[in-house]
């Protein structure tokens, strides 16, 4: 078998992509086939990213063969990455967990599912009984099936009374949840992904679009090709793929881009691009204590972030961020699309609240082709999670546990008593763990998620692992997190299952069961249902006997919301290439653009009142008031670490294109391997110099919080005083050097920036 090179993968990327639609292998030893009598293809959806790219899943004699891209989905139309043309070789990895492990005498070892069950749920019991509910939690994911998340909720909010119910996502989409909020009133972005092909200028920002969301990327790439006149300006510390589109690319210090963003308002306004009548129909303008300001007030406050004076904070020279600021106020249209870059940091929310400043000032939002448009990391983050109420702080269906209301409306369709969930937020995802240290939480059930790899400062939470009783329900094993694990419960897959994914524009889309799950797996939501009744909790479980009834119970919980999905049920999503939301009516299409005409909420409340103001938006989310967003004032704001004479160099962490998270999918493809087999530290040559390092030594990076040796790679992609590492490999965990402070809204940990050394090993 050929071996292909990296450098191939990245030259090829948008050629997959493409090839993916029309039925072309380009590398050797993908199973791929357009056209097969023998084979039964199924509509689905992709498995890794948020992007929520269709595919056609081929099943062969009860196995799945092949995927291929689904060419009738808007968001993709037939295009996919390498890493999902690959997931065959996950479905099928010898890697898959095939019964249910106890840990006995120091070691798993099999068990039946009656065992298992019986032990998990005799000692929740116990530990509930003893110490309380709260001494319980629960950590999910943006992975899995809002159907999924929907019964853990019940089980731990409703039935075990904690709140201390999170998911991944908080590590990765929590300030991009704040910055909608407290910018726009609602969660989530306005428009959809079909703005791109209507848009003059994007500005990517702390996103590596080419790698972390190639299907977004090769829509912008095409879209430029064809119109040569978009202008594409990228904001990132280090060089990446999503360079080869690039007109500008502005290179701050990590952590310090803020004072970049205001400096570009200072610009819009100072040169004529706001849209004054806009800012004053549609917005606040207020300062962090939350005061209202005048725009006057506004111009005021961005003197302190001239382009000169932002440059000497961000180290991007005062003439390309007026040149970036020209080119987003001169375009008729601008779009801006962001990701961990932005959220990861202790000022991810401020950061977030900016990005929706210059659309809001520009008047760029609401209109075809203008969005300020979060790209979320996970297939069902903001589904599962982010509507799913996955999340100590939320219900389903953008319910809140401080609201009486909420909590009385959700424990009645749960058929609980309202006093069983708690008033209170539970812990978040930091210091639900720190809490698992402490022993104030003594049991955790673990799903679709690998923390002990994926928490930032990871080492500092294996203690906990290791000390309280862990449940990690999985489908590959082995993992970090297994390895802490007291039982280990085996999920079905990917297709072994059916549900419902919400991907990053708001659209819900159906995923068919096409083969049964290996072994003895069972599907995580039938998992938690089973151990529920086990619990004592067979009369609020017994109801639950398809997929499609947790789906309609939920679905129910969104009525009169702004994520309204009453007209999406099953027999309308099997059909379609999913909705969305607001889509309130079995005969609506779904909603493009909200807050504007077209919204059936704006339609039906506030499009009246917004033309009788002169307006054309009304921003009627639950955050806003008087239907207006708001522009805010937030100053510069320091990452929690900063280099120093002894931690010298800002250590930086992202994806790469062929891998996925924490291998456990990705890792099961040879190709993929072959393309990037380890995990590799890249420093700039004049620091390789500095530090007498070559290419391909070994190294000893460190920050205060440990040391990790890996294999350098000396190149000009990190600006000087910037390493970066990737962060999947188990081998080669660089999450336990990255900072586990915090935003103190949005309590997203600073994974982006940490203060670092690197030496020769």
């Amino acid at each position: 078998m050929k071996k292909i090179s990296r450098k191939e993968f990245i030259k090829t990327s948008a050629a997959v992509s493409a090839a993916a639609g029309i039925g072309v292998s380009l590398f050797p030893g993908m199973t791929y086939a357009k056209n097969s009598s023998s084979m039964n293809w199924h509509k689905s959806v992709c498995r890794y990213c948020g992007v929520g790219c269709g595919v056609m899943v081929g099943e062969k004699d009860g196995k799945v063969v092949a995927v291929k891209g689904d060419e009738l989905n808007p968001i993709n139309k037939g295009h996919l990455c390498v890493k999902s043309l690959y997931l065959p070789k996950a479905i099928n990895s010898k890697t898959r967990l095939a019964h249910p492990m106890i840990r006995k005498n120091g070691k798993l070892e099999k068990a039946s599912w009656e065992e298992a069950l019986d032990l998990v749920a005799k000692k929740f019991n116990q530990i509930r009984k003893a110490h309380g509910g709260n001494a319980l939690a629960f950590y999910g994911s943006g992975q899995a099936e809002t159907e999924e998340t929907y019964m853990a909720n019940k089980l731990f909010k409703g039935c075990i009374g904690t709140n201390n119910v999170e998911g991944n996502p908080r590590l990765c989409m929590a300030s991009a949840v704040g910055g909608y909020l407290t910018s726009l009133g609602a969660d989530e972005p306005a428009g959809l992904y079909e703005d791109i092909e209507k848009s003059e200028m994007f500005l990517l920002v702390g996103s590596n679009t080419a790698e972390a969301h190639p299907i977004v990327f090769e829509r912008i790439m095409r879209h430029k090709n064809k119109n040569p006149n978009v202008k594409i300006v990228v904001i990132d510390p280090r060089k990446t793929p999503t360079d080869q589109v690039g007109d500008l690319h502005l290179f701050p210090n990590p952590g310090f881009d803020l004072a970049i963003f205001n400096a570009m308002a200072f610009v819009l306004i100072n040169e004529g691009y706001a849209d004054k009548s806009f800012v004053e129909k549609h917005t606040f303008i207020k300062d962090n204590k939350k005061n209202i300001h005048t725009f006057e007030d506004y111009k005021k406050f961005l003197e302190d972030f001239t382009p000169e004076k932002a440059e000497k904070i961000s180290g991007v020279p005062a003439q390309q961020i007026i040149k970036a600021a020209r080119m987003f106020g001169k375009a008729k249209t601008s779009m801006s699309l962001w990701t961990m870059g932005l959220n990861q940091r202790i000022g991810g929310v401020w950061a977030n609240n900016l990005i929706h400043n210059l659309h809001l000032l520009t008047g760029k939002i609401g209109v075809p082709g203008s969005d300020s448009f979060s790209l979320t990391g996970q297939p069902n983050a903001c589904g599962g999670v982010r509507e799913g109420g996955g999340l100590c702080h939320l219900l389903p269906g953008h319910h809140l546990v401080v609201k009486e209301a909420h909590r009385k409306k959700v424990a009645k369709v749960w058929g609980v008593p309202a006093s069983n969930i708690q008033p209170k937020p539970g812990k978040h995802t930091i210091a639900m763990f720190s809490a698992l240290n402490a022993g104030e939480i003594k049991g955790i059930y673990i799903m679709c998620t690998n923390p002990a790899h994926s928490l930032p400062n990871s080492r500092k939470y294996w203690k906990g692992l290791k000390e309280q009783f862990v449940v990690v329900a999985e489908s590959f094993f082995p993992t970090m997190t297994t390895e802490y694990a007291d039982v280990v419960l085996p999920a079905a897959f990917w297709t072994e299952k059916e549900g419902v994914y919400g991907c990053t524009e708001r659209r819900s889309q159906y995923m068919p069961k096409v083969v049964e799950p290996q072994g003895e797996a069972i599907w995580d939501a039938f998992i938690l249902r089973d151990l529920a009744k086990k619990m004592g909790f067979d009369k609020e479980f017994a109801k639950y006997e398809t997929a499609e009834i947790m789906w309609d119970e939920y679905r129910g919980l969104t009525a009169g919301k702004d994520m309204n999905l009453m007209g999406a049920p099953y027999s309308r999503l099997k059909k379609v290439r999913g909705l969305t939301w607001p889509v309130p009516t079995e005969d609506h299409p779904g909603t493009y653009k909200r807050f504007t005409d077209g919204d059936p909420i704006y339609d039906s409340k506030w499009s009246s009142k917004a033309k009788s103001d002169g307006r054309r938006m009304w921003f009627y989310g639950p955050k806003a008031k008087d239907g207006k967003a708001t522009i805010w004032m937030r100053p510069h704001k320091d990452p929690a670490e900063v280099p120093s004479k002894e931690y010298p160099y800002a250590l930086t962490t992202g994806r790469v294109l062929e891998h996925w998270h924490t291998l456990t999918m990705t890792g099961t493809s040879p190709q993929l391997n072959r393309a990037v087999p380890k995990a590799y530290v890249e420093i700039h040559p004049s620091d390789a110099k500095k530090e007498g390092i070559k290419n391909k030594e070994m190294v000893l990076v460190e920050s205060p919080r440990g040391k990790l040796e890996i294999e350098a790679r000396v190149i000009d992609r990190p600006i000087p005083g910037t390493i970066f590492v990737p962060w999947h490999w188990p081998e080669s965990p660089i999450n336990v050097l990255c900072n586990d402070a915090f935003d103190p809204g949005s309590k997203e940990p600073e994974y982006k920036v940490a203060a670092a050394k690197i030496t020769k090993a």
